[in-house]
């Protein structure tokens, strides 16, 4: 059979992604990429230590970026990440742009890191008062604190779980229990730490429960890259993604049609139906089964929420 017809595979941009060796969420990270761009990922060397600050700082050594960011040469990323939070906020903000430099010096491509992407992220949606959520030890989670405190970002809760290993296998029920727990003082945003713990699925629930956005290091990772080489991250309703649920689920709301005048010259809804009640009115009542706390994580693949502003903070 003659496929000639077919004319070849779409162009494909390319964007190279240096992980951790344990990292295990390659699938999460595809599922925020569109049809045109493939991930080319490596991974540093195996080093026999548990996830503590050494790991941290073994991982971003500037030797090993340069050798993964030379690997990836070979396949020419549009850009390269680094998709590890604590690895690249353990030396703080200026550890985290000398990383850059060192990729973008080896690779002579744009570099960005998981930490450099969050503050990138939190600026778009103008948050400056953020709770955190963990999987780390104590001492790794005040490194982030450190790290986001030198950028001017407050913290307002924080909520760990003190792991050392395998933290990929944490469930979304233990990242929505910590989500609850850390965002009890009216943040303007929750961001979920560290890259090998899984979110995409759990992110639209949360912000429909918290009423705020929500953040994950895969998520901004991700955004930031797609965004390098011109294109967007998909995902459903996320506020980081999409400017209506940045603003807002009442934002959806479509306008009421235009009433028309019957023959004695007065006016009604078309169709013959009574007004409609105000719109603030309609949006008082709007939004209560989504407000419902998650009972199960099979909610968790649940459509978009159809929930009301955020908790009446003001639009981000």
């Amino acid at each position: 059979m003659d496929v000639s017809f077919l004319g070849g595979p779409l162009p494909q941009h390319g964007v190279g992604i240096v992980a951790p060796f344990d990292f295990a969420l390659d699938r999460e990270l595809w599922r925020w990429v569109p049809d045109d761009v493939s991930l080319h990922v490596t991974r540093t060397p195996f080093v026999p230590v548990e996830v503590s600050l050494d790991l941290a700082r073994l991982v971003s050594e500037h030797e090993t970026l340069r050798e993964a960011v030379r690997a990836l040469s070979a396949v020419a990323p549009e850009v390269v990440a680094y998709a590890c939070t604590s690895g690249s906020f353990v030396g703080g903000g200026a550890g985290e742009r000398a990383m850059v430099a060192a990729m973008a010096q080896a690779g002579e491509v744009p570099s960005l890191t998981t930490s450099g992407a969050l503050l990138d992220a939190l600026h778009e949606i103008e948050a400056r008062r953020v709770a955190i959520v963990t999987p780390y030890t104590k001492s790794v989670t005040d490194s982030l604190e450190d790290y986001l405190d030198e950028s001017g970002i407050t913290i307002t809760g924080r909520s760990y779980l003190g792991l050392t290993r395998e933290i990929w296998r944490v469930p979304y029920r233990d990242v929505v229990d910590m989500a609850r727990e850390a965002a009890g003082d009216a943040p303007d945003a929750l961001f979920i730490s560290c890259t090998n713990l899984p979110t995409y699925d759990v992110i639209p629930q949360l912000e429909a429960e918290l009423r705020m956005p929500v953040l994950s290091a895969n998520q901004v990772t991700m955004w930031a890259a797609l965004r390098a080489v011109g294109k967007e991250a998909v995902g459903p309703y996320q506020a980081l993604l999409d400017p209506v649920a940045r603003r807002g689920p009442a934002a959806m709301t479509p306008s009421p049609p235009p009433p028309t005048a019957d023959e004695t010259g007065g006016l009604h809804e078309p169709g013959g139906s009574e007004p409609g009640p105000e719109p603030e009115a309609a949006l008082a009542g709007a939004g209560t089964e989504a407000a419902e706390p998650l009972e199960s994580a099979g909610e968790l693949g649940a459509g978009p929420p159809a929930a009301d502003e955020w908790g009446g903070q003001p639009p981000l």
